[in-house]
């Protein structure tokens, strides 16, 4: 099983002459996704970035191409491409073009809209999460075609709403489903790697149930001279009903609904790639001073960030910048809880669980309110026929001279969950370039680009072999 060695030359040339200019066009283009910029229509970046990948998939070799955008009145376009192939089935490749927002701590020289190439790495949002995967789906199918290797028709969806919880998907999947055909097979492109040495199998995908957390005891602000001890705290209520969620010595969460059993095959993969990992685990977060990770063991860690569920407090209003903060009893305080879920856990139950947790008998009877904004479901794939694990082994040896691994990701797809209630027969191949350092919806996202060169080649011989196997 292989292509010729000419695709991955093929496909490492196309990505210095043509994939890499492109993709610094794209992120010079501020194309935030629709929860960020609730204007995105107006503002009209969006439809940029598609009709600049729009322009370049017509400009592909790809035998029997046709693509097309397309629209449903108020919600996000949606680039749709599909080729030629051999056979009754149907592969499907998965990406998207909308990007999370700015972040603050740029490196001197670059920024989210600003491109930066240093060596290996292109620096700027969303080219690594996740504009690159158009090009690469496209590149690997054009050196098969080059090579005139086989592969079955394949269909590209493209979209650009997946930072916001894919809310407009589903109502594509519904409209498009006539046209998708026979898939049994999805390459989905938007996910991470746990190192640039070999090619990474996403098994699982954590949910995320999330929403704002409003405490007010006041009606307007007052001296805190004058109304503290008589009045409570906003702030401490709001750290007391966060707690009902969270134990804040160890970060466990704390209400069964949120749990789920781990599968034994998930905890012997979590140690597997853990000694593949080693340090790496831990060295690939910028820990601030002497900060130390909440476990020690690289096992536990992986299945901390991939099947357990942990809160984040990602936003806040009512407090103000401090050097404009006065000695004010404040009137309220609003905390944006995200907490990730595990696989098997239904996003919209726990939005439920949590709202009624956090609103339950508020104290000193304040006014509490839990608006739940997102409850995304996650994802843990099926068992991976024989045919796939052999395909994504033999294309890790060839393309990065080390066998494949697999490793569950703490982020939300939601794409997955849908994909897999429309196509349940299907097989899996989930995968990114996400690895270490490459800090997505943080300041420095980075793509590596060798790395995803060799990715594209690997997406080219696993779609070789399932044209070759008759994915059985």
């Amino acid at each position: 099983m292989g292509t010729p060695v000419i695709a991955a030359e093929r496909i490492a040339d196309q990505w210095d002459s043509d994939i890499v200019p492109r993709l610094v066009e794209y992120v010079s283009i501020p194309a935030k996704s629709p929860h960020f910029d609730p204007a995105w229509e107006a503002h009209g970046h969006l439809e940029r970035v598609v009709r600049l990948a729009e322009t370049w998939v017509r400009a592909q070799p790809v035998r029997g191409l046709e693509v097309e955008i397309v629209r449903i009145p108020g919600r996000t376009p949606l680039l749709l491409f599909a080729t030629g192939g051999a056979g009754e089935r149907t592969v499907l490749l998965y990406g998207h073009l909308d990007k999370q927002p700015e972040m603050t701590g740029w490196r001197a020289g670059g920024g989210p809209w600003v491109p930066l190439v240093e060596g290996e790495k292109l620096y700027g949002r969303g080219a690594a999460d996740d504009g690159y995967a158009v090009f690469a789906a496209l590149s690997a199918i054009a050196a098969l075609d080059a090579a005139n290797v086989p592969h079955a028709r394949c269909v590209g969806l493209i979209e650009a709403c997946e930072e916001s919880g894919s809310y407009d998907l589903p109502a594509y999947l519904a409209l498009l489903k006539p046209r998708l055909g026979n898939v049994d097979l999805v390459v989905g492109l938007d996910s991470g790697c746990g190192d640039y040495e070999r090619l990474w199998m996403t098994t699982s995908l954590r949910g995320l149930a999330a929403g704002t957390l409003k405490v007010e005891v006041l009606t307007e602000g007052v001296h805190s001279g004058d109304a503290s001890g008589v009045v409570p705290s906003s702030f401490r209520i709001a750290r007391r009903l966060v707690e009902r969620l969270e134990d804040s010595a160890n970060g466990w969460i704390l209400p069964s609904a949120f749990h789920a059993r781990i599968p034994v095959e998930r905890v012997e993969q979590a140690g597997q790639a853990a000694a593949i990992l080693g340090e790496t685990v831990f060295r690939k977060y910028p820990f601030a001073g002497g900060t130390r990770p909440m476990v020690g063991d690289g096992g536990e860690a992986l299945l901390n960030r991939t099947w357990r569920p942990a809160l984040s407090t990602i936003g806040a209003d009512g407090l103000p910048p401090i050097e404009s903060a006065g000695n004010v009893l404040r009137p309220s305080t609003s905390l944006k809880l995200s907490l990730r879920l595990p696989p098997t856990v239904d996003g919209n139950s726990a939005a439920a669980a949590m709202k009624a947790t956090l609103e339950a008998d508020p104290p000193h009877g304040a006014s509490v309110t839990f608006t739940a904004e997102q409850g995304a479901t996650g994802w843990n794939a099926p068992p991976t026929a024989p045919w796939l694990a052999a395909a994504i082994d033999a294309a890790s040896k060839s393309r990065y001279g080390k066998p494949a691994a697999a490793m569950g990701e703490g982020g939300t797809i939601p794409f997955m969950a849908m994909l897999g209630e429309y196509f349940p027969d299907a097989q899996f191949l989930i995968t990114g370039v996400l690895g270490p350092h490459s800090n997505a919806h943080g300041p420095n996202e980075f793509l590596h680009i060798g790395y995803a060169k060799r990715l594209t080649a690997c997406v080219a011989d696993v779609l070789a072999a399932h044209a070759a196997t008759g994915g059985s």
